[in-house]
This record gives structure tokens, C-alpha cells and sequence, in this order.
């Protein structure tokens, strides 16, 4: 005996649903996904990225967001990156973001395959997206994914602590070490002694 299929959800029967529900969830175009928690490190990592962010764009037309900001991704996929950035006039009841032109993701072990296969793919999908930056969340390390067209495949470049992640398309530079600035890591202790 075969398995009933299921038929897929759609957007707004995603969003209808989300919004009843406790929890985040990403859409991946089919049914919902549970977002899990992370750990303080990962928590830590993401509150730094973000106050980055803000103190470098403050002008109001760069808009740094998430991690409850979606991004439409492939088909009607939707996904809430821990971080975002768009150039692009915001509608306060919109449920996704238009114009994104930065996406960060700080890895778990949970999410790691996603960001790094599943979501490549999905952002590299979005024609304003520029640059994809995933941070590592046990070491200190980014993958800076980039292109100037969103017809280009994306050129890899990997950054560790003493590295400065440059991002001209929201004209802004950050040293690598201030996204983990409080975070330790058990090598890096070990490494002191």
C-alpha cells in the first residue's frame, strides 16, 4: 500500500497558518519548516552581527533587518535569515522584504546543510541579492558568497578573525572579529594555555 500524497501549501496559506502559530517557521515552498533555537554562542553571534549592522547604517536608505524579516525565495519558498539588509522602500505590513540586496546566516548544526546547499541555491535565485555571508557559529570563520549580476554564479570567499568582510553593495566594511566579539570557543582557550 502506497502513502496518500500531500498536496503542497501556498504562500498565503503559510502565512495564514504562521501567524497562528507559537514558534518560527520558514516556508520552503512546499509545507512549513521549524526553525529551532541555537545556543548562547549562536545568540551572542547573531545579537553582534546585528548591532554591526546598525551602527554602520543609520541613513535610513540601507535597511538592516531580520530575524523575523522573510525573503520570497524560489517559487514560493520564504525564508527568515538571521540577518538581511535592502535598499528598498519598506511597507510596514508587507510579510516579506523586496530588494534585498545582503543575507547573512549563522550556522547550527541543526541548519548547516540548508544554509550552505539548500539556501546557496534559493538566494542565488533572488535577482537583488548580491552577497550571502554565512558565519560560522563554533569557530571563528565567514563564507562570503558574492556576484555583481544575478546572472553570475557566486564567487566564494572564505575570512577567519583577522579578516575584514567588505561589502560594497551597502558600502560598509566590518572586521570579521566583531561578529564574535564574546564569544569563546573552547580551541581558542586551549590555544591561550
Amino acid at each position: 500500500m502506497s502513502a496518500p500524497l500531500h498536496r503542497s501549501w501556498t504562500q498565503d496559506e503559510f502565512f495564514a497558518w504562521a501567524a497562528s502559530r507559537e514558534g518560527r517557521y520558514e516556508f520552503d515552498g512546499f509545507r512549513p519548516v521549524a526553525m529551532t533555537g541555537g545556543t548562547v554562542g549562536h545568540a551572542i553571534i547573531i545579537r553582534s552581527l546585528h548591532c554591526a549592522l546598525d551602527r554602520r547604517l543609520r541613513d535610513g536608505r540601507r535597511q538592516p533587518l531580520g530575524p523575523a524579516a522573510g525573503v520570497a525565495t524560489v517559487g514560493t519558498a520564504v525564508r527568515y535569515p538571521d540577518a538581511l539588509v535592502t535598499c528598498s522602500k519598506l511597507d510596514n505590513d508587507a510579510l516579506t522584504v523586496p530588494g534585498v540586496v545582503v543575507v547573512f546566516e549563522v550556522l547550527s548544526s541543526s541548519t548547516s546543510r540548508t544554509d550552505r546547499i539548500i539556501k546557496v541555491r534559493e538566494y542565488a535565485a533572488v535577482a537583488s541579492i548580491r552577497r550571502y555571508v554565512i558565519l560560522e557559529s563554533t569557530s571563528v570563520g565567514l563564507t562570503v558568497l558574492e556576484r555583481h549580476a544575478p546572472d553570475e554564479a557566486w564567487r566564494a570567499t572564505t575570512l577567519t578573525a583577522d579578516d575584514i568582510v567588505r561589502m560594497p553593495e551597502i558600502d560598509i566594511e566590518v572586521p570579521v572579529a566583531e561578529f564574535y566579539d564574546g564569544v569563546s570557543f573552547p580551541d581558542e582557550a586551549a590555544a591561550g594555555t
